[in-house]
C-alpha cells in the first residue's frame, strides 16, 4: 500500500471509503465509528437532494413524469433505477441533476464533520471515482469483495433481480479501475473478524500519519 498523503482543503484529513455494490461499505464505517471515526454517508446526502420540494426531484418527475412518485410525493427509487438502468443516456442526464448538487452538500458536511475532535474523518460514497469526488479526499479506501460476491450479497439484501444488479454493476467502475485508484484496501471477503482486524490496522495508521508533523499541512 502506498504511504498516505494529503490533498484535501479541511483541517482534518478525509478517507475516502469506496467499493462496489454490496461490497460492505456500510459495515467498514460501522467498524471505523466504534473506534470513533465519524463519517458521511453520500448515499444518504443522495437521498436528501431529492426529498419532496428539492429542485431535483422536481426536475426528475418532469423529465420521467409522475410514475417515478410515490402516493406521498417521495421518490419512487426501485421504479426510477429500472428506469434508468435500462437507458445509459437517461442515468447520464440523472447524474448530471443529482451529482453537482450532492458534491456541494458534502462539502459543506464536511467542513463541518472536519472540525471534530476526530483524528481524521470518512467519506463512505459508492461513486466516489466516478462522480470526481476523489478531489475532496486525502486517501481512496477500496472495499475489495469478488464480483460473484457483490452479486450474491445484493440480492440477498435487496430483493432485486440479478439483471438489475448486473446494470448497476456496469454502471460503477469496474473492480479493476477501483484498484488502480487505491491507496489501501480493505478485502471484505471474509468475515466480521477479518474486517475489524483490517480496520484496527488502518485506524492505526491514519492515526499515526494525521499527528505526524511531517504530513503535509492544510493551506
Amino acid at each position: 500500500m502506498n504511504e498516505p498523503t494529503d490533498h484535501n482543503t479541511h483541517t482534518t484529513p478525509v478517507i475516502g471509503v469506496t467499493g462496489g455494490i454490496g461490497s460492505g461499505k456500510s459495515a467498514v464505517a460501522e467498524a471505523f465509528a466504534e473506534r470513533g471515526i465519524p463519517g458521511i454517508d453520500a448515499d444518504a446526502v443522495a437521498r436528501e437532494v431529492v426529498m419532496p420540494g428539492e429542485p431535483a426531484l422536481a426536475a426528475i418527475a418532469e423529465r420521467f413524469g409522475a410514475g417515478v412518485l410515490d402516493a406521498d410525493g417521495n421518490l419512487d427509487r426501485r421504479s426510477l433505477r429500472a428506469r434508468i438502468f435500462a437507458d445509459p443516456a437517461e442515468r447520464r442526464w440523472l447524474e448530471s441533476q443529482t451529482h453537482p448538487r450532492i458534491r456541494q452538500r458534502l462539502q459543506t458536511h464536511l467542513a463541518r464533520l472536519c472540525r471534530s475532535d476526530a483524528p481524521y474523518c470518512l467519506l463512505i460514497s459508492p461513486l466516489l471515482i466516478e462522480s470526481g469526488q476523489r478531489e475532496m479526499v486525502s486517501r481512496v479506501l477500496v472495499i475489495d469483495v469478488p464480483e460473484s460476491l457483490q452479486i450474491e450479497r445484493t440480492l440477498a439484501r435487496d430483493g432485486v433481480s440479478q439483471e438489475q444488479v448486473e446494470a448497476i454493476l456496469a454502471a460503477q467502475s469496474s473492480r479493476q479501475t477501483r484498484l488502480a485508484a487505491a491507496d489501501d484496501v480493505i478485502d471484505n471477503s471474509g468475515d466480521r473478524e477479518m474486517l475489524i482486524d483490517q480496520v484496527a490496522r488502518l485506524d492505526a495508521r491514519y492515526r499515526q500519519w494525521a499527528a505526524s508533523p511531517q504530513r503535509h499541512g492544510y493551506p
